[in-house]
């Protein structure tokens, strides 16, 4: 490879920046990517395939013929294809606690993204997010790190247990290392202030995951840790990220991110140098390409980016490729095609809204509703598509609309109720009296993602909604709110005025899984994935601050207990093991993991583990519950990897101060 194949390889470009499109060859470009608003004309899946089969065959007419790897935002579905299969925005993927079923999701948004040829996703986001007046919390799974954690399933969806084993394997991107969620105020691309064993303890478990699973790629994050950008951290980035967690696919910045490091608009040859030098593999330029390169070249040349840093990025990227199959399939495969926005990936899509659902008051047992009751639905969510999605729909900040084929919330309920007759819809809702048997407000927020998302002078709900509650509740008819929201909102003074509250967040295309959980034909399951605030004074609120909630994190009501069907089955053998290891450690503390093994010959119920403390003490924790006495610790399983079965294996890990040593752990099995 010469230079110039090696600076194109390490070069990221916005496929409508590309004039003329020889450009691609011209300078050996190594990746394309649809920014939020970028998109083709039809937008479907067919003229997305034949955009990127074109792109595609330009970079093969180079002389070493590399393919280019095409990144996109597919964050909860193939989110830019109008018709794709759009899922519940990932705080509602929290809710559901179901990480099997994140990696199911994982694999449909592959094979509709297969479909389009694009071969790189921009997912998922495994931030915690700490404050909830960010405008990305929705991306966040939960505001505690064993939540995110245990979703990175999403990144073996998306890749196979071998990335390239099959042609619907797309790279998969853990985002946003590290600390987005964390910032000062909840301000987006801002200033997380913490320790490095609080940054350690809440916001790496995920990425540790990740790395675990195999994920190909790590994007960085905008915001900084103690004031210094992620983009220009070479300690995080090289020595925590590549070094000690051993990551070995290859890290991509983000949106013009490199651009930022000076606080100056326009590409230097010292930001460039800085970011490359601190461990980013990829630049994502986005448009400027031509200036971009010049100025990395020149870096090379002065000797201020070494030829191996240039190397180490060349092998990471063209290791991905290589296992993606590029240089073997590099064009798309249409038969995956068609599938893109299937009747199959809807029912997956319609089980996790449904299993989203997190039902937070029920006065009366008003719910499920009868399927012959009168009911009157209002609301300016019942009946839009867009605001159900929210952002990162058919465009970066999403939109109110029919901004995609779907179902909405309201015409869930119409098909749900034994007679369409006996449903009524104002959006404001004129006209109710009291003839209704219920009146379902369907409110909440409008399509926003980061920056314009940020709600840093309340979270309350907006005049028309609070008009159409007082209308509402005028007519004496009992009210049953379903919030449309990504992320608590400040209720705590309406509450009383609902006799029901469903928290039903960003779901998507399949608003009929919102109404298989009012109508009762599925129990809600949902737990809060974040701590509720009884007022936006209390943010930052997350569980265990001390702070007294609305509703607490994990809380969650249903319909009912389902019966055991075997209230005293017979016991099986269990048996298990627990490893110790140490992670990392500093002056003062020391960072562990401990892996659970069932060794039994049949299932594991739960575990837990214990150990003497030596004279540490623990000072953060993360996919278990921990109790201490008498100077030992117990670590009891959470509810998402208790159950094991023979030859399984399930982790927590912890952050402690005092002196570093491998103490003999003690696991029992239940």
């Amino acid at each position: 490879m010469t230079l110039d194949d090696k600076l194109g390889q390490m070069t990221q470009i916005e496929k409508d920046s590309l004039v003329p499109r020889s450009d691609l060859a011209t300078h050996r470009i190594g990746s394309v990517l649809s920014g939020g608003d970028s998109t083709v004309s039809p937008n479907n899946a067919q003229t997305w395939a034949d955009t990127y089969d074109s792109l595609q065959r330009t970079a093969l007419g180079t002389p070493l013929g590399i393919p280019v790897i095409y990144g996109i935002d597919a964050v909860h579905g193939h989110n830019a294809v109008r018709g794709a299969t759009i899922f519940p925005h990932n705080i509602g993927l929290g809710a559901t606690r179901d990480p099997a079923l994140v990696q199911r999701i994982g694999r449909a948004v592959a094979e509709e993204m297969a479909g389009t040829g694009i071969d790189w996703d921009f997912a998922p986001c495994l931030c915690v997010a700490r404050d909830d007046r960010w405008g990305r919390t929705y991306e966040s799974f939960g505001e505690k790190p064993e939540l995110p954690t245990s979703m990175a399933t999403f990144v073996t969806g998306l890749q196979g247990p071998t990335l390239g084993a099959d042609p619907a394997s797309v790279l998969a991107t853990a985002k946003h290392y590290i600390g987005d969620g964390g910032t000062t105020g909840g301000v987006d691309q801002g200033n997380t202030q913490l320790t490095e064993a609080e940054l350690r303890a809440v916001h790496l478990p995920p990425f540790q995951e990740a790395v675990r699973r195999g994920v190909g790629s790590v994007m960085l994050s905008y915001s900084s840790w103690n004031g210094v950008r992620s983009h220009a951290h070479k300690y995080l980035v090289t020595d925590v990220l590549k070094g000690e967690l051993g990551f070995t696919g290859f890290v991509v910045s983000d949106w013009a991110a490199v651009d930022q490091l000076d606080g100056q608009s326009g590409f230097t040859g010292a930001e460039i140098t800085t970011a490359v030098n601190a461990g980013v593999d990829m630049v994502m330029v986005p448009y400027d390409y031509k200036k971009f390169l010049t100025l990395l070249r020149g870096e090379v040349s002065a000797g201020r980016i070494s030829q191996a840093r240039v190397d180490d990025a060349n092998r990471r990227i063209l290791t991905k490729k290589f296992q993606l199959g590029l240089f073997e399939r590099p064009l798309t495969d249409r038969s995956y095609t068609s599938g893109v926005g299937s009747a199959a990936h809807r029912a997956i899509a319609r089980e996790a809204v449904r299993e989203s659902q997190v039902l937070l008051k029920n006065d009366g047992g008003i719910l499920p509703l009868a399927k012959g009751a009168k009911l009157f639905v209002a609301g300016k969510s019942a009946d839009d598509i867009g605001n159900q999605s929210g952002g990162w729909t058919v465009g970066w900040q999403g939109r109110s609309g029919p901004v995609t084929e779907g179902t909405t919330i309201l015409q869930g309920i119409r098909a749900a109720v034994t007679d369409p007759a006996t449903v009524t819809h104002d959006r404001y809702g004129n006209g109710i009296d009291g003839s209704y048997t219920a009146a379902v407000a369907v409110v909440g927020e409008t399509p926003y993602a980061e920056g314009r998302g940020d709600r840093p002078n309340g979270m309350g709900l907006d005049q028309e909604d609070l008009s159409t509650l007082a209308r509402l509740k005028a007519s004496g008819v009992p009210v049953v709110v379903v919030l449309v929201s990504g992320r608590p909102l400040d209720i705590a003074a309406q509450l009383p005025d609902w006799k029901a509250l469903l928290a039903a967040w960003l779901p998507g295309t399949e608003g009929n899984g919102v109404s298989d959980v009012l109508f009762g034909d599925h129990a809600p399951t949902g737990k809060l994935p974040m701590t509720w605030m009884r007022s936006a004074s209390q943010q930052p609120i997350n569980d265990g601050d001390g702070k007294s909630p609305l509703f607490p994190y994990g809380h969650g009501l249903t319909y009912g207990a389902t019966p055991d069907p075997d209230p005293d089955p017979e016991p099986t053998p269990s048996a298990c093991t627990a490893q110790f290891r140490t992670i990392a450690s500093w002056s003062g503390g020391y960072q562990a993991e401990v892996t659970v093994k069932n060794t039994g010959t049949g299932p594991l119920t739960g575990w837990n583990v214990a150990w003497d403390l030596g004279g540490s003490t623990v000072s953060s924790l993360w996919n278990g519950s921990l109790t201490v006495s008498a100077g030992r610790a117990t670590v009891r399983n959470t509810a998402h990897n208790g159950a094991l079965s023979p030859g399984a294996t399930a982790a927590f890990g912890f952050t402690a101060n005092g002196p570093t040593g491998t103490p003999a752990t003690q696991c029992a099995g239940s």
